[in-house]
């Protein structure tokens, strides 16, 4: 065996999952099919629930350490949730893909996990102890799991044979990164009267510190083929039908095509191989959720390779993967066509939409509403499956972040990448020292309820009012194994 874990595909999601398997002291190799990292920005946003992640792994402060990284507003289909209105502790920030990549390379360098690069996939086959990978230039990997980070045309799901179903694309819009002069940075989505649109996001500065953004343009006639190139006047052209004679074009630094298909894996896990990020789900970048529900999906798949790897793992732990995170990748298509409707990408000007989205405007102004659809974006409102659902409000959700011991905050506590259990008046101390080599229980002091949580910060008990010893012994079994 070559390595306990074989990640396909260096990307965000690749080497989040990278690092969460650092953390658990699994062997990793990362490989890639390009020769070098690419230097331009597929997703600029960082949502709340990835940046809780980060920061229980303490890299949340060096990540932006490396450069200005501004709060900014959400919004759903255009429609603006105001950041400072949002009930999140740490609001959504304009990371750009390109960042967090060298951010993580860096990172994984530091702790021995270099990037083999110029590692393009040609053959997969798999028994019942290890999966062999086969590369163009004839090298081999064996290792006992591998997991498929290379992205929507993933080389891996291809191998498998894997169902990907949904809808095929059936237009495209232009997404660029650019510098613009005349621009108003308040301003994220704007509509002409005859039905072309663009979209603004800020993507931090150049080597020069001059602002870059994120743009994208659409309406009558934009929609071309894939393959077809982005030119500037092309960029110009969607500017002028937009803004007029009042924004203008700097600076094409990248360009491609999108497209609004939809489509996602019917199952997340092949015996020992792990679909993960867009290789299992793709749509229209909103909001960035494509960047960060992979990112998350290598959150919650990381320990439970780990757990498997060192033995520990309780039956179907693994397949738990799958139950988890494929209704969360169905709900950001769900959500991402329905904005995708009321933005009117084909700018098409359909009464009814418009009539519809004039009054779905309105709702948003409700505060009630708006934390309703910040909670849903940005991962906070995702509630897994799990036994005690039904009888606490917090079991199945992330953990809220708190203060525990003096200065101590309950998410430096996760840095360990083990279990955490939460024992204010030191009841429960009998029954986790059985699993002590697993979950860190923090005793008397605590300000909090009693509660346990899993390496990736969810909760997965809290205590009932008679004290609930059983109900928690059980629940350690559940996670995390039999105890030693």
């Amino acid at each position: 065996m070559d390595t306990d874990v074989l990640i396909v595909g260096a990307g965000p999601t690749g080497m989040t999952l990278a690092n969460e398997l650092l953390v658990a002291g699994v062997s990793t190799v990362l490989v890639d099919k390009l020769p070098q990292r690419s230097d331009l920005s597929k997703a600029g946003g960082m949502q709340s629930r990835t940046l809780e992640a980060l920061d229980q792994r303490g890299l949340l402060e060096p990540l932006l350490a490396t450069g200005d990284y501004p709060v900014i507003d959400g919004h759903f289909a255009g429609i603006p949730l105001p950041a400072h209105l949002a009930r999140h502790r740490l609001p959504w920030r304009s990371v750009p893909q390109v960042a967090i990549e060298g951010f993580f390379e860096k990172h994984l360098a530091a702790h021995g996990i270099h990037i083999r690069r110029e590692h393009e996939l040609v053959g997969l086959a798999q028994d019942v102890d290890k999966v062999t990978a086969t590369f163009a230039h004839g090298a081999t990997v064996r290792a006992r799991y591998l997991v498929a980070a290379d992205g929507a045309h993933s080389t891996v799901r291809s191998l498998l044979r894997a169902g990907f179903p949904g809808r095929p694309g059936t237009l495209t819009v232009v997404a660029a990164d650019v510098r613009l002069s005349g621009v108003d940075p308040l301003i994220s989505h704007t509509w002409s009267d005859d039905g072309h649109w663009a979209a603004l996001f800020p993507l931090g500065t150049d080597p020069q510190g001059r602002p870059l953004r994120r743009l994208a343009l659409g309406g009558p006639g934009r929609s071309l083929p894939r393959e077809v190139p982005v030119t500037e006047e092309e960029i110009r052209d969607g500017l002028r039908m937009v803004f007029g004679s009042r924004v203008h074009l700097l600076e094409l630094r990248y360009a491609r095509r999108i497209t609004d298909a939809a489509r996602q894996v019917e199952q997340y896990r092949h015996g020992r191989v792990f679909l993960t990020g867009d290789a299992a789900h793709v749509h229209l970048p909103l909001g960035a959720q494509g960047m960060n529900t992979g990112m998350q999906d290598a959150l919650n798949l990381g320990w439970k390779l780990g757990a498997a790897v060192h033995g520990w793992a309780p039956e179907n732990l693994l397949e738990t993967y799958h139950t988890e995170r494929h209704p969360v990748g169905a709900a950001v298509l769900r959500n991402v066509q329905a904005q995708s409707l009321l933005m009117d990408w084909a700018g098409t000007r359909d009464l009814d939409v418009a009539a519809f989205r004039e009054i779905f405007t309105a709702m948003v102004q409700l505060p009630d509403v708006q934390n309703f659809l910040a909670d849903t974006l940005s991962g906070i409102a995702i509630r897994y499956p799990m036994p005690g659902t039904e009888t606490h409000p917090l079991v199945g959700r992330p953990a809220p972040d708190m203060d525990l011991l003096g200065p101590v905050r309950l998410h430096a506590l996760l840095r360990s990448g083990r279990g955490v259990l939460l024992d204010p008046a030191d009841t429960f101390a009998e029954v986790a020292a059985l699993w002590s080599d697993r979950v860190d229980r923090v005793g008397q002091g605590a300000d909090t309820e009693p509660m346990l949580i899993r390496p990736d910060g969810y909760v997965c008990w809290a205590s009932s009012p008679d004290g609930g010893t059983h109900d928690l012994e059980r629940t350690l079994g559940h996670w995390f194994g039999e105890p030693r």
